[in-house]
């Protein structure tokens, strides 16, 4: 059974966007390619820390984060060259509409005074990245065995060609962006 974002997308984004575009190809309508999760922890000596993070980040997407290692030495963070200092996971096809929906139907929503995500975080080329400050807004988490509340950015990438058309597919797919100045 296809997850319920991408029968959404095919169902009533993509005939939305063919209409307020004027596309003339249905391969025209941009669509999200692939979403990005990464996560920096600013212990890099302890390995349990590092470790129990990257077990909250797999019970989130479903699927094992890859440990990203310093490419540099920065003496003044303490930071050798080879340290594992993050996590960082690749979500495409049902994966990744299945995470788009607890994060707009259920994660989103359970954030304190939460009045939306801002609008101009788009990197002039249809992508939009923004962050999270805990992980612990996600059902599957559970508060209790939390060992350390840490933050992830989240990248959706897509494959449209401005920042117009990736805004108006984040929209239609129910991104809750900010009203106001943004």
């Amino acid at each position: 059974m296809a997850p319920t974002m991408k029968t959404k997308y095919n169902d009533v984004v993509a005939p939305e966007l063919i209409k307020s575009q004027g596309y003339t190809n249905k391969m025209q309508v941009p669509k999200i390619e692939k979403i990005v999760l990464n996560l920096c922890v600013s212990v890099a000596n302890d390995r349990d820390v590092l470790q129990a993070v990257a077990d909250d980040m797999g019970k989130i997407t479903g699927q094992k984060p890859v440990i990203t290692k310093a490419k540099i030495s920065v003496s003044n963070f303490k930071l050798r060259e080879g340290m594992s200092i993050g996590a960082k996971v690749t979500l495409r096809g049902s994966r990744m509409y299945e995470f788009m929906d607890r994060l707009v139907n259920v994660a989103l929503p359970r954030i304190r005074d939460f009045r939306g995500i801002p609008g101009n975080s788009f990197d002039g080329q249809g992508n939009y990245s923004m962050g999270m400050q805990e992980q612990t807004v996600f059902p599957e988490i559970d508060p209790d065995k939390v060992k350390k509340v840490h933050g992830m950015d989240i990248t959706f990438v897509t494959s449209a060609k401005s920042d117009g058309e990736a805004k108006e597919l984040l929209t239609l797919m129910g991104m809750p962006f900010a009203t106001g100045n943004q």
